[in-house]
């Protein structure tokens, strides 16, 4: 009986690797046919199969080359990008918004990361270093400021100068805008605080109560004028001022 099985197992073997081959011969769709419907296949069959397939292939018109989809057409290099939703085309003459800290000088940005270090650390003595590598001590009222820590911390709620630095960070991390020309450009934050605020943009609005409190902010929009933190750095790395 076991060799029966074997035997069985061996024929069965054989049939399959003889439906492969033809597999092979005749292409995807016959093979298929033959294999599901489990007929034998004569040897006349086989001789006749591919002579009847080439006929009929033979006897198919050429077909077109499909078109491209339209969103797989080249597009010029020189196309610009989409603007962001909400975003408008700024009318002509007004100062690029700009949001991507990548296109800043190199001095900038190194500015920027030795404030916002500061800043994190929720220390406000920690901001001294950072002035003290400033060229100039950049202005911080009015009025001349003769030791900036104890200015803030005076000016603080908390008199430790957290409302301060937490100010500071959120203007930072706003939209930039540039002004002037060569050495004396300068780099703003944020970028409303030389906007008429009264013809902000409903995303712009939304930048806007990110960095004011909306009860100081809901009187600056009345009168068109922005009147709280502001921040310069020059193209050269140096902080210019951040006041109010």
């Amino acid at each position: 009986m076991s060799r029966t099985r074997i035997v069985m197992a061996a024929f069965a073997a054989l049939v399959a690797g003889t439906l492969l081959i033809v597999y092979a011969q005749w292409g995807e769709h016959a093979s298929r046919a033959a294999v599901q419907s489990g007929q034998e296949i004569s040897p006349a069959s086989e001789d006749e199969k591919p002579q009847s397939m080439a006929a009929s292939e033979a006897a198919k018109p050429e077909a077109a080359p499909a078109p491209k989809p339209e969103s797989d057409a080249p597009k010029s290099e020189s196309a610009t990008p989409p603007a962001p939703p909400g975003a408008e085309a700024p009318p002509p003459g007004t100062p690029e918004v700009i949001y991507d800290f990548n296109r800043l000088p190199d001095e900038i940005r190194d500015t920027l990361q030795s404030i916002v270090v500061a800043a994190q650390s929720g220390n406000i003595d920690e901001m001294l270093p950072v002035l003290e590598e400033n060229e100039l001590p950049p202005m911080l009222s009015a009025t001349a400021v003769s030791d900036p820590i104890v200015f803030w911390k005076k000016a603080s709620a908390d008199g430790q100068g957290h409302d301060i630095l937490a100010a500071m960070m959120n203007v930072f991390s706003s939209g930039f805008m540039r002004k002037g020309e060569g050495k004396d450009m300068m780099y703003i934050w944020p970028y409303f605080a030389e906007m008429d605020l009264t013809k902000l943009t409903p995303a712009q609005e939304v930048d806007f109560y990110r960095v004011v409190p909306p009860p100081l902010g809901v009187e600056m929009k009345k009168s068109g004028k922005y009147t709280y933190y502001r921040a310069g750095i020059g193209a050269d790395g140096v902080w210019h001022y951040f006041l109010r």
